[in-house]
């Protein structure tokens, strides 16, 4: 099964490409409206002729403002960029379960008031900053996993109802594998939402023991538990995915192949 959805590594040249993107909106501004400015103006400064340094000083002040302006364009660009590619990066680290190394990663869907604990634990206490992080990283998996699951859930119900307009012999036993795949997404999806709740569950329970300032004894087992399901059920969920999209094409097929036949039929019984 790891074979099906092999986990993404984040790489060092991701890091660098998302801190290349952040400083590079940053910077396009000031670049590209301080640089030809200042050029322009050290023109004029060294112009002998009062016409000419007139010229330049006047290009500096145009470029300070278009060179502003386009950069708040590519800044924009860049931004949008970024979003995009983080989105798809996201995607492929979350494709078998999100661990605590990539919760960073993932800070755009962490509640405000995960993110301020979790701050508030790595200057007090790392041990239980750790254990916040990896139960994090199992609520992140949960959380998506049951969005996920929905959106899947609704396809296989329609191409549930598609399959009661075919008719073949072997239909009832294919309509009864795509039931067998929703029970299977379905059962996906509400494992998904316990693990959500058991996660929230066990965040209270860290932040409470951080407050009275005590240890996670006997935890350890219950945030194992908690990371192997967070890698388990995506899994199984694009297991799933991938046989209907199998089951669906052949439906499909088998659907073209009686339209087939049906117009030979037809053609049979009007020739003369």
């Amino acid at each position: 099964m790891n074979d099906l959805v092999p986990h993404y590594e984040v790489t060092r040249k991701d890091a660098v490409k998302d801190k290349a993107l952040v400083y590079g909106a940053i910077g396009l501004p000031v670049v590209l409206s301080v640089v030809p400015a200042l050029i322009f103006f050290v023109l004029a400064l060294v112009s002998t002729v009062t016409p000419t340094a007139a010229m330049f000083l006047f290009l500096s002040l145009i470029s300070l403002v278009v060179g502003f302006v386009a950069g708040l364009a590519g800044s924009a660009a860049s931004l949008i960029y970024r979003s995009n590619w983080l989105s798809g990066l996201r995607d492929r680290i979350a494709s078998d379960g999100i661990k605590a190394e990539e919760v960073e990663w993932f800070k755009k869907e962490l509640k405000a008031s995960e993110r301020k604990a979790l701050k508030e634990l790595r200057s007090r206490d790392l041990l239980l900053a750790d254990a916040y992080t990896e139960t994090l990283a199992s609520r992140l998996t949960a959380t998506r996993l049951i969005k996920s699951s929905g959106y899947e859930l609704i396809l296989a119900k329609r191409r549930e109802n598609k399959l009661k307009y075919l008719k073949s012999e072997n239909m009832d036993e294919f309509r009864d594998e795509v039931r067998h795949d929703i029970e299977n997404i379905s059962r996906i999806r509400k494992e998904a939402k316990e693990m959500e709740v058991e996660a929230e569950s066990r965040l209270q329970m860290i932040e409470a023991a951080s407050r009275r300032g005590s240890q996670l004894a006997g935890n350890e087992l219950a945030l194992k538990k908690l990371t192997a399901r967070s890698e388990q059920l995506p899994l199984a969920l694009e297991e799933a995915r991938m046989t209907e999209e199998f089951r669906k094409e052949f439906a499909d097929e088998l659907a073209k192949d009686l339209d087939d036949e049906m117009k030979e039929l037809d053609s049979g019984d009007g020739a003369p």
